[in-house]
């Protein structure tokens, strides 16, 4: 008998955001979850709630420096955690430790076999480095996950999978030289969009050399197009044979984000959620974990996401 698919549903995560017409607004998980409920898909998934991670767990990944930083200004929601980009305000360390803890509690649902498959719509938060925020991203939810399988599941191989219209430089730069990382990343080209960075001759250094794949986007790119390097992305994950897969699944990469300039549908997002699933069954272990990530247009984050968990309930 099949496991039913899982969804993390709370005000925790749901309240991670910037306010005052950020981009990156409280609402984004509820014009999710609205969509998935009018689709029907909420009755057809375990609904999980969020988990907060301790400063002890986002330190696998992150600096003890740069989380007391974001705890201090989280309390006096002055300055910015990053260069620019990522304002602090007033208990974002909350609500930033609860995406990684939700991630985390996924992760061992996942490996204790109470769940094969899990989303979270508020995480993915792909730009954090160990040692600050980068583009609206605090704690990298998927930096810490990667650490701790291998701390306390021993699993090494690990695929990471991003399909947000943003590289995904927090996850690759942290585990560039990692040769069990296996990144694959598609997103509109470094040179017309934040990061700027992913470029197709980024493929890891030392032992790692060959193990990233970074597919940089040209603006304007369609779901014809996008679906030709769908066996290419198939075959170098199933190649890899990773023992744990996670996908970052920004809607930020369909037509119509008010910060991007890619033109997929969310055709893109089931099927490649469809191929990821395939490959895990494929391999014996059947474990995705999915993440939100990015997404700006609240009809495309929608209908984006529920996507992904329509995939997630297809595939059982």
């Amino acid at each position: 008998m099949s496991i039913v698919p899982s969804v993390t549903i709370g005000e925790e995560i749901g309240r991670y955001g910037f306010g005052g017409g950020h981009p990156f607004g409280p609402h984004r998980m509820m014009d999710f979850w609205q969509e998935a409920k009018k689709q029907g898909l909420d009755s057809q998934v375990n609904i999980l709630n969020p988990v907060k991670a301790t400063s002890e767990e986002i330190a696998r990944f992150h600096t003890p420096e740069y989380i007391e930083l974001v705890q201090n200004r989280s309390i006096t929601g002055e300055g910015y955690l990053d260069g620019g980009d990522t304002p602090a305000v007033p208990g974002i360390y909350d609500s930033a430790a609860y995406v990684v803890g939700s991630a985390l509690d996924a992760t061992h649902r996942i490996m204790s076999k109470k769940s094969n498959r899990v989303f979270i719509p508020i995480a993915g938060l792909h730009h954090a480095r160990p040692h600050t925020a980068g583009g609206f991203c605090v704690f990298n939810d998927a930096g810490v996950v990667i650490n701790t399988l291998r701390e306390e599941y021993n699993i090494q191989r690990i695929a990471y999978i991003d399909i947000d219209a943003h590289h995904g430089d927090g996850v690759f730069y942290a585990f560039e030289s990692d040769p069990d990382l296996i990144f694959v990343d598609t997103h509109q080209d470094g040179n017309t969009i934040y990061p700027g960075t992913g470029h197709a001759n980024e493929t890891g250094l030392g032992a790692a050399k060959g193990t990233k794949l970074n597919i940089p986007l040209p603006p304007g790119t369609d779901d014809s197009s996008y679906f030709r390097l769908l066996p290419k992305i198939t075959e170098f994950i199933t190649n890899a044979e990773p023992e744990f897969i996670i996908i970052q699944c920004g809607a930020d990469s369909i037509a119509g984000d008010p910060i991007t300039d890619m033109r997929l549908s969310p055709t893109v997002h089931y099927t490649v959620t469809s191929r990821v699933i395939q490959i895990a069954d494929h391999l014996g272990h059947g474990r995705v974990l999915a993440t939100g990530g990015g997404g700006y247009n609240p009809h495309n984050i929608g209908v984006g996401w529920s996507s992904v968990v329509k995939a997630f309930i297809d595939y059982q």
